[in-house]
């Protein structure tokens, strides 16, 4: 039979055993998890390094593009102000005549309207006599 110090010794061997086993299944799960986590790096990294070559590609074709549109922005500036001015000259060549000869027009027919309307009186005061 065990004597009482056998005992324990023999409960903390095994209890020793279940922890040694217990902390070899954590470890092989660790080195596992290590291992995957470097593979999803390298694949990460191989991954990425092409896409941020693209991105600094489409950046800079988009500031070229954009020098391209301040380009034409600057242009159209530039005809905005020419038409502007090109209405100015047209206004002043064509509204201020046109609206001078609607207004002779407007006299002379007024004019003749009043002439008209004279000329029916005389002769209407004429028939009275």
């Amino acid at each position: 039979m065990l004597t009482a110090g056998e005992v324990a010794g023999l409960i903390v061997a095994m209890f020793w055993a279940i922890l040694v086993c217990f902390l070899a299944v954590v470890l092989v799960r660790l080195a596992r998890l290590l291992t995957q986590t470097t593979k999803l790096m390298a694949d990460l990294n191989d991954r990425v390094v092409p896409l941020l070559d693209e991105v600094s590609l489409t950046v800079a074709e988009t500031n070229r593009q954009l020098v391209a549109v301040e380009a034409i922005a600057g242009d159209m500036k530039q005809v905005s102000g020419n038409m502007v001015k090109v209405t100015g000259v047209a206004s002043t060549l064509f509204a201020k005549p046109v609206i001078k000869v609607s207004a002779l027009a407007h006299g002379l027919r007024r004019a003749v309207a009043a002439r008209r309307a004279g000329s029916s009186r005389a002769s209407l005061e004429g028939r009275r006599r």
